[in-house]
């Protein structure tokens, strides 16, 4: 049975359609996210169903008793009231039904047991069961903790809150209702990834009909059941998950341009025969033709738009180390956020910043930058090294400004190069002579991102830089990120962004700075380990990570990197010892580069020669057999990594 029916429901903004005889049915448990680029309709349609937008035509039906709640971004307007009477809102009905079950209790205590009595008993007891029982102020404390609302915080008014925090009180209040139908906008938007990750479970646990908008491809993946695309103000339901959706998607417009195109080659080809012949001793055969190619129609492929493409410039090459950091103690107003923080980053690293909101992740970066002065210790920053930050609020952008002329006043850029990289940007022709107080939210993040570009530097370090984009803005920077070349510090709470993006994280845990290799997925891999006994992760300072030379020759970078606290390769020290312990006598640096390079050889081989046992069908068949070659091609990938390292240092020292 269905929660929701939509039924031929439309609506229009002018004379603009955003949705058209919309139909869909959402069936308790399934989890729709909603996509299409920005401005489809997708909030709309929340509104609509949630009741508090009338469709110009069509309806929405929902079974007597169904219970819908709405978070969008949208901050509570009545801020005079509490943060914990807002959020209990959402279990009004419980705190209803058990009010009146007392009532009731004390009436039939005093002797009343009429049918009429037991009756609104057993229905006061039915309304609370359905709003979650006795429970209800324990679940209540699970989500406004699993949110990362402070319990201290209960008793304080809403006027006194951030933006943000009312954003998380507003989703705290519709999960807490335990409604029929749960329609989230945004929900993972000042959530760390600690929340995010609570509230994934959280939804999954609850079994409701959810519909979901979100531009967090982490949380669609691991939340949606089905997808419902949004495009020129049509749906379609795709009933798969979120990646499924994107190759399923990929490969349906593929098919459609192939389509399109034999169409149109089909109707070229007949009107060419109709020119030729129309008047000539095939006229009869020519008119056939005609007469086929009346009833033809071209294939419209839809387009949603140009998508957002761009690449940064090759920076200018660094020395090995771009940035040290020894000792330091970042703090804020007396209080200590982080301590005792040593690392080192080096060339070519893409490192992600991590920790839960408010551990410091941002003033971390201020003090790496020298931005604000450290407590303790000391930063440095490598030769030749030029960092660019780009802030969580974007680059500052002066609203009286039109959008080229702030690119002419950031940049060096002639008026051809600024028109030129506005229109990869997406603001061609007159959208480039809009005012930036005109502009969207996502449209001042694009303008910042080619500000960004445009500035050059061989170091980026940016914070929260996916705001306001949409998932095709997201992946265009994403695979920029990708291709740069230079060094790269990011904070985000777009795992995927993390994941595909890092080669080695940092994350803020306890006040402590904790390095680890890989992306999101290693992080929280390791995590797990860690959980349940394994080898706890080091602190920051230990040895530094892969080198630009190893991630760009070794086959499986992230397989390739050694656990920080592992012991080198018997055989990859220059520093061997002989049988009485003292250290070997090193030969000439050319030796020694001769020495390594044919150790690397040897490795490289090595590492093929499993790659391609790996790939033999007989093997693939085996599990175990796959199972011992890949244990062995991961030592082989380290010895590797080590030989490599090694032979960097040395053609560095030999000025090779």
């Amino acid at each position: 049975m269905s929660v929701v029916n939509v039924t031929n429901v439309s609506k229009s903004f002018g004379a603009r359609t955003v949705l058209d005889a919309v139909n869909i049915k959402i069936e308790p448990g399934r989890r729709l996210a909603v996509v299409g680029r920005n401005g489809e309709g997708k909030t709309t349609l929340l509104r609509i169903l949630a009741g508090q937008l009338t469709p110009d035509s069509g309806r929405v039906a929902l079974p007597a008793g169904q219970r819908v709640m709405l978070h969008d971004q949208r901050p509570p307007s009545h801020t005079d009231v509490t943060l914990g009477e807002y959020v209990a809102e959402g279990m009004a009905d419980a705190e209803a039904a058990e009010r009146e079950l007392a009532e009731l209790e004390a009436r039939m205590a005093a002797g009343e047991d009429g049918p009429d009595v037991m009756d609104a008993y057993t229905r006061a007891h039915a309304r609370l069961e359905a709003a979650g029982g006795y429970e209800w102020r324990t679940w209540l404390g699970r989500v406004t903790r699993g949110l990362g609302i402070p319990d201290e915080r209960a008793g304080d008014a809403l006027s006194t809150f951030s933006g943000g925090e009312l954003t998380r009180a507003s989703l705290a209040r519709a999960l807490a209702g335990r409604p029929d139908v749960l329609l989230l906008d945004e929900p993972t938007n000042h959530l760390d990834a600690g929340s995010a990750e609570w509230l994934e479970q959280a939804i999954v646990d609850m079994g409701v009909a959810v519909v979901v908008v979100s531009h967090d491809r982490w949380f669609l993946e691991s939340v949606a059941t089905d997808v419902l695309e949004i495009e020129g103000g049509r749906v379609k339901l795709w009933p798969m998950g979120y990646s499924a959706f994107r190759v399923e998607k990929a490969k349906a417009l593929e098919l459609q341009a192939a389509f399109a195109a034999r169409v149109d080659a089909e109707m070229e080809r007949l009107q060419r025969f109709v020119e030729r012949w129309r008047a000539g001793t095939k006229a009869k055969q020519a008119a056939s033709r005609q007469k086929q190619l009346d009833k033809m129609r071209r294939v419209e492929v839809h387009r949603s738009g140009k998508a957002l493409e761009f690449g940064f410039p090759t920076p200018v090459r660094t020395g090995r180390v771009v940035l040290e950091v020894h000792g330091v103690d970042v703090a804020v107003a007396g209080t200590t956020l982080v301590r005792d923080v040593g690392v080192t980053i080096e060339r070519g690293d893409r490192v992600a910043l991590v920790g839960p909101n408010g551990a410091g992740k941002t003033t971390l970066l201020e003090t790496l930058l020298g931005l604000r002065p450290p407590a303790s210790g000391r930063v440095s920053l490598g030769h030749r090294v030029e960092p660019v930050y780009f802030s969580q609020h974007g680059l500052e952008l002066r609203d009286d400004r039109t959008v080229a002329e702030s690119v002419l006043a950031e940049t060096g850029l002639t008026r051809t190069q600024a028109r030129t990289l506005l229109g990869v940007f997406l603001f061609p022709g007159e959208a480039a002579d809009r005012r930036v107080a005109d502009l969207s939210g996502g449209e001042r993040r694009r303008l910042s991102l080619a500000l960004l570009v445009a500035g050059g530097g061989n170091f980026l370090v940016l914070d929260e830089p996916t705001n306001h984009l949409d998932a095709e803005g997201r992946e265009a920077l994403e695979d920029a990120l990708l291709a740069y070349e230079g060094t790269l510090i990011l904070i985000s709470h777009d795992r995927a962004l993390l994941d595909t993006v890092a080669t080695r994280t940092l994350s803020i845990e306890d006040g402590a700075l904790v390095a680890r290799n890989g992306g999101w997925s290693d992080l929280v891999a390791a995590r797990a380990v860690e959980a349940a006994g394994g080898a706890p992760a080091t602190r920051a300072a230990a040895r530094p990570p892969a080198t630009e030379a190893q991630k760009r020759t070794a086959k499986a970078p992230k397989a390739a990197k050694k656990p920080r606290d592992a012991k080198k390769p018997k055989d990859a020290g220059t520093a061997r010892r002989d049988a009485g312990g003292a250290p070997a006598r090193k030969g000439s640096p050319s030796r020694e580069l001769r020495r390594l390079e044919t150790q690397v050889s040897k490795l490289e081989a090595q590492v093929a020669g499993l790659e391609s046992e790996m790939l033999d069908p007989a093997n693939l068949a085996d599990p175990e057999v796959m199972a011992d070659l890949g244990t062995r091609h991961r030592a082989l990938q380290q010895d590797l990594t080590w030989a490599l390292h090694e032979w960097e240092t040395a053609a560095e020292a030999a000025g090779v």
